[in-house]
C-alpha cells in the first residue's frame, strides 16, 4: 500500500509548530544582549542587573573580543542575534590620549563605528556610553543635553566623535553621557576608581592634594546601569544624561568619602593652576539629567546615598 498523503489537518499542524517555533526564536533574541567592556566597573553592573531582568548576557572584554576587529566582531553579532548592545568599552586614559591620540580614536570612535555598523546589519538597538568630557565646562551650570558639545582634549574629542558614529550609522542609537562613574566593581580593577584612589593615600598616610575648582557629577556604577536599562526597555533614543545628579568640586567628593568612611587623611586643597596635567579638563562638566526627568525615570541617587552603599559593598568584598 503506498504512502497517504497528509490531509489538511496535517498541514495546519505543521505551520501551526512552524510559526510557533519563529515566535519562540524571535522572542528568544528579544533577551540576548551583548555587553562589550563587560569586566568594568559598568560592565560588571549592567550584566549582572540584565541577568536579574531575565536576560541571555553574553559579555566581552578586550582580549576576548577587540571591538577593531571587524570580522570577529560581525561573527560574534551574527552567530548570538542580539536584541541590543552595551557600548562601555573605552579608552580612558585622558592624559595618555595626548601622546597617543590615535590609540584613543581608534578605541572610542572607530570601534564605535564598528559596533554601530554590526548592529545595521544584525537589527539591534545600540546603548553607547559616553561622557561629560565632550564639553568644555564653561557654561556655569550643569549641561543638559540640548547643549552644544566643544571637547578640549584628545580623549574628549575621540568620544564625541564616537557619539557622532552612532548617530550616523543608526537610526534609534541610546548615546547615555555619564561622569566620575564609581562601583564597587573598581576594586576588582586594575585602575580602581576615585574612591579607592583616595583611600589607598590615606592608607598610606600620604599627603592629598585634590582640585577644588574642577566639578563634575560622579555617578554610582549601579545606578547608572539600572537607568539605562530602564531607557532600552522603554524603546527610547537620543541623548540622554545619567550623571550623579549633584555638582561637587573634586575635592569636596573626596571630603564627603573620608567622611562617609571614618578616615582620617592629610587632604588640602589644590586648584587647576597648581596641578598641571598633560590634558585639558572641563572646570564645570556636571551633567543635568533633564531627559530623565521628562520620562519621569527614576531619579539618580543623592550622593551621599551612593558613597554610603558603595562604601557597605567594599566593606563586603574585602571581608570575603
Amino acid at each position: 500500500m503506498g504512502r497517504s498523503a497528509s490531509g489538511p489537518c496535517d498541514r495546519l499542524r505543521d505551520r501551526r509548530r512552524f510559526w510557533s517555533a519563529l515566535v519562540e526564536s524571535r522572542l528568544a533574541s528579544q533577551k540576548r544582549v551583548i555587553v562589550f567592556g563587560a569586566t568594568g566597573q559598568l560592565g560588571v553592573e549592567l550584566c549582572s542587573d540584565l541577568a536579574r531582568r531575565g536576560y541571555e548576557v553574553r559579555g566581552f572584554e578586550r582580549t576576548a573580543l577587540d571591538i577593531l576587529n571587524v570580522e570577529k566582531l560581525e561573527r560574534a553579532m551574527a552567530e548570538f542575534e542580539p536584541f541590543a548592545v552595551f557600548n562601555c568599552a573605552a579608552y580612558n586614559q585622558v592624559d595618555v590620549a595626548e601622546r597617543e591620540p590615535l590609540a584613543a580614536f581608534e578605541a572610542n570612535a572607530l570601534g564605535v563605528r564598528n559596533i554601530a555598523v554590526a548592529c545595521r546589519q544584525n537589527d539591534a538597538r545600540l546603548v553607547h556610553f559616553s561622557t561629560d568630557y565632550v564639553f568644555d565646562g564653561m557654561l556655569g551650570r550643569p549641561y543638559t543635553e540640548t547643549d552644544s558639545t566643544h571637547p578640549l582634549g584628545a580623549y574628549a574629542v575621540s568620544k564625541l566623535a564616537g557619539e557622532l558614529y552612532a548617530a550616523a550609522y543608526l537610526d534609534r542609537p541610546l548615546i547615555v553621557r555619564t561622569s566620575g562613574v564609581f562601583g564597587p566593581g573598581g576594586l576588582k580593577t586594575a585602575r580602581g576608581n576615585f574612591p579607592e584612589l583616595m583611600l589607598r593615600l590615606a592608607r598610606e598616610n600620604k599627603p592629598i592634594r585634590v582640585v577644588e575648582d574642577h566639578a563634575a557629577s560622579p555617578t554610582f556604577a549601579p545606578a547608572l546601569a539600572s537607568r539605562s536599562i530602564d531607557l532600552l526597555e522603554r524603546d527610547l533614543e537620543g541623548v540622554f544624561h545619567i550623571g550623579g545628579g549633584q555638582p561637587i568640586s573634586w575635592f569636596d567628593f573626596a571630603r564627603l568619602i573620608f567622611t562617609k568612611a571614618g578616615v582620617s587623611a592629610q587632604l588640602s586643597p589644590t586648584n587647576e593652576r597648581e596641578y598641571r596635567t598633560a590634558a585639558r579638563r572641563p572646570k564645570f562638566s556636571a551633567l543635568d539629567n533633564a531627559r530623565m526627568r521628562t520620562e519621569k525615570l527614576q531619579p539618580m541617587p543623592p550622593l551621599e546615598a551612593a558613597v554610603e552603599e558603595y562604601l557597605a559593598a567594599r566593606q563586603k568584598y574585602l571581608a570575603r
